[in-house]
């Protein structure tokens, strides 16, 4: 192991992400935040939207807003030691951080998506500090977890390369509802960018901006699709893998390799041929074997 990775011993924390998806005229688009340079996790770096599993998330009154029963969701996260609460959790928390970072509400009223003006004051509420149970019930609102699909699920290893916490994040996949525009608290984050797989690789490599590894292996992922359907559907065929990194040295560098690697305990491949099974981490930057711009 690298001698300056730091390693933490504590059991990673539950999170959940939305990775938002949109078809623009270069074609499937991601939505990358940046979060605030203060901020304690990936401070400066753009990830997509998300965060911590709070308690709150599985409080009757929030799972008795799910579009489905619990038991529904539950196989869905392909995670059968979870309970059934547990699971929709995930979802709750996935819809919340959501609508906290990008103000994208996958919820409706009615079957109707809330107007916009009582959307952009219910987000302002919430940056406000009204929780996300007041808000859904003050709005009458149902969460569109239909809208949501599992895709992958991401630990941080104990010596990580770029935090000095530990998560165990859900990525669900989802298209951004249809006239939903994001913004940006300038609390939590600073800028949203949206851009297709290759044009963020670009930005990285070219170092305009920084991303850990889950968010580039995540591009490079997403560059195989046409649209955000074709992605969703894909989603939608398969059990979310699990990805826990494993590290090793190589060349004087640190090497992070996935599920697939010759080098990974877990010989099934956790992602298509065309994404790599390892990164090199040098100079606090990430690269892959044959150049990152090259598996897009």
């Amino acid at each position: 192991m690298h001698p300056t990775a730091p390693t933490l011993d504590h059991p990673p924390r539950d999170a959940a992400t939305v990775v938002m998806l949109r078809d623009g005229a270069a074609g499937l688009e991601v939505l990358l935040m940046r979060r605030h340079t203060d901020s304690a996790v990936l401070g400066g770096a753009y990830v997509f939207p998300g965060g911590k599993v709070d308690p709150a998330d599985s409080a009757r009154d929030l799972l008795a807003r799910l579009d489905h029963p619990c038991a529904e969701l539950h196989p869905l996260l392909g995670e059968p030691t979870q309970s059934a609460d547990a699971a929709a959790s995930f979802f709750v928390a996935a819809v919340r951080e959501a609508f906290e970072e990008s103000g994208v509400l996958y919820a409706s009223q009615a079957g109707q998506p809330l107007p916009t003006d009582q959307q952009h004051a219910a987000f302002d509420a919430m940056s406000g500090g009204q929780s996300f149970a007041d808000m859904l019930a003050g709005h009458q609102l149902r969460l569109d977890t239909a809208l949501l699909a599992p895709w992958s699920r991401w630990v941080t290893p104990r010596q990580p390369t770029m935090m000095n916490r530990r998560f165990d994040t859900r990525f669900f996949l989802a298209v951004v509802p249809h006239e939903q525009e994001a913004r940006v608290d300038d609390f939590e984050v600073t800028e949203a960018r949206w851009l297709t797989p290759r044009a963020a690789i670009g930005q990285y490599l070219a170092r305009e901006i920084d991303m850990a590894a889950p968010q580039i292996v995540s591009l490079l992922h997403l560059g195989r699709y046409a649209n955000a359907a074709e992605a969703l559907a894909d989603a939608r065929t398969r059990r979310p893998p699990l990805i826990e990194p494993a590290s090793f040295e190589e060349d004087g560098a640190r090497m992070v390799c996935y599920p697939g690697d010759p080098r990974h305990p877990v010989r099934e491949p956790a992602f298509p041929a065309h994404v790599p099974t390892r990164l090199a981490w040098r100079e606090k930057r990430f690269d892959a074997p044959r150049g990152l711009a090259n598996y897009l």
